[in-house]
């Protein structure tokens, strides 16, 4: 089978979960698995970033030409992971009826 475009090309990609992104588009192998690589050139002065993207992920790929792939890139305002955190566990509040201060102290918590 041909293919549908010619890499890299400039495309907007539509991905399940109602997210868009747009961008300089290529495939490739990552650990024998065919992905989509999404380059985001840098806007606004932010930073640019590659994603790469599974063939399940893809809703739709709209090939476009450069201008187009840069309007739709401030239009949809992608942004790469920062970092992943997880916010500290709050254990709820222990509601202590009749206790005296000095027990408390005995306490491990």
């Amino acid at each position: 089978m041909a293919d549908v475009f010619v890499e890299p090309t400039w495309a907007i990609v539509e991905l399940f979960g109602h997210k868009v992104i747009a961008g300089e588009v290529t495939s490739v192998s990552v650990a024998g698995t065919e992905m989509l690589r999404v380059d985001v050139p840098a806007v606004d002065g932010a930073a640019p970033f590659s994603k790469f993207y599974g063939g399940a992920a893809i809703y739709a790929i709209t090939p476009t030409d450069e201008a187009t792939g840069r309007m739709a890139v401030e239009k949809f305002r992608s942004r790469p992971v920062d970092k992943w955190t997880l916010a500290d566990p709050q254990l709820p509040a222990r509601v202590i009826d009749d206790v005296e201060e000095e027990d408390l102290d005995d306490l491990d918590f």
